[in-house]
């Protein structure tokens, strides 16, 4: 499962861990990514959606009809 939220479009960040001594080896940080369930009115079934704890938040405020739709506009699959 890629680590990307469908809502948001947040992909994994790369850096650095730096040991002790300071010697650099590579490091993914992932996104807080949860698979969630939602009951979509205008299409009469559940969708689920793979989405950040922002995605989470950005749905409770604007609704989860406005993020399918933005989805949908994006050309993504739901």
């Amino acid at each position: 499962m890629s680590r990307t939220c469908q809502v948001t479009g947040a992909t994994p960040g790369f850096g650095h861990h730096v040991s002790h001594s300071h010697r650099r080896t590579k490091r993914r940080f992932d996104v807080n990514v949860q698979s969630r369930t939602y009951w979509v009115p205008s299409l009469r079934r559940n969708v689920t959606l793979t989405v950040s704890a922002r995605g989470i938040k950005t749905i409770d405020q604007r609704g989860i009809e406005a993020v399918v739709a933005g989805i949908r506009a994006r050309g993504g699959k739901v």
